[in-house]
């Protein structure tokens, strides 16, 4: 299976790089632009199925780049963004004055901490992993489009490389980055990632 994972278009959170995580907020313009600017991009493939996460940032996206194609997004609930807990709404250095041991750890061991109220790296992980395994059988032979968010797009792509959540901040997830994998038996090789080429100046 080819699979382009794609990261969903800027938000309001994004932009000042707060913590969204479970909380359910819309794309901006900026971030409706860049979408349409990854369905360009994705519309010359052959693609059988475009997925999203539940929450709607991600779901406007997968609409928009799943136009072209004349498909229907399918929602898959694992591929939903990390919950954050009691950090979903804070910045980052909001949250260095709150949780001052939570973020040292989340920058040095983010796999040791769990958000109060909210899911572990690990359990994450998993759960992108069953989904991820699942399209992998379902599409052997065909191209598939996941439109998912930071935390998830980073898991799929150290998966990917063999690496574990400990290595989370190893690889980046911009906002409307595309990346492209290949799978093929156990093998997987990661042909682009975090490409940003197709937004072209956009905000």
């Amino acid at each position: 299976m080819r699979l382009f994972a794609v990261r969903h278009g800027a938000t309001e959170y994004s932009r000042d790089r707060r913590f969204t995580g479970s909380r359910d907020v819309p794309l901006t313009t900026d971030g409706r632009l860049q979408a349409e600017a990854v369905a360009q991009a994705l519309a010359g493939a052959a693609v059988a199925a475009v997925y999203t996460s539940p929450l709607e940032r991600a779901r406007m996206c997968a609409e928009l780049v799943a136009k072209p194609h004349r498909l229907e997004p399918r929602v898959v609930p694992e591929l939903s963004e990390m919950a954050f807990g009691a950090w979903e709404g804070l910045s980052r250095d909001e949250l260095a004055a709150r949780f001052p041991r939570d973020a040292e750890a989340w920058r040095g061991t983010p796999e040791r901490v769990t958000p109060p109220g909210g899911e572990s790296l690990g359990a994450v992980a998993a759960r992108v992993r069953g989904a991820l395994d699942r399209l992998i059988a379902a599409h052997a032979g065909e191209t598939a489009i996941v439109v998912t968010h930071a935390i998830v797009m980073r898991l799929i792509v150290l998966a990917a490389l063999g690496l574990g959540p400990e290595r989370l901040w190893s690889v980046d997830a911009s906002p409307a980055g595309i990346t492209e994998i290949e799978y093929v038996g156990d093998w997987a090789t990661v042909h682009r990632m975090n490409t940003l080429a197709h937004l072209d100046g956009r905000p």
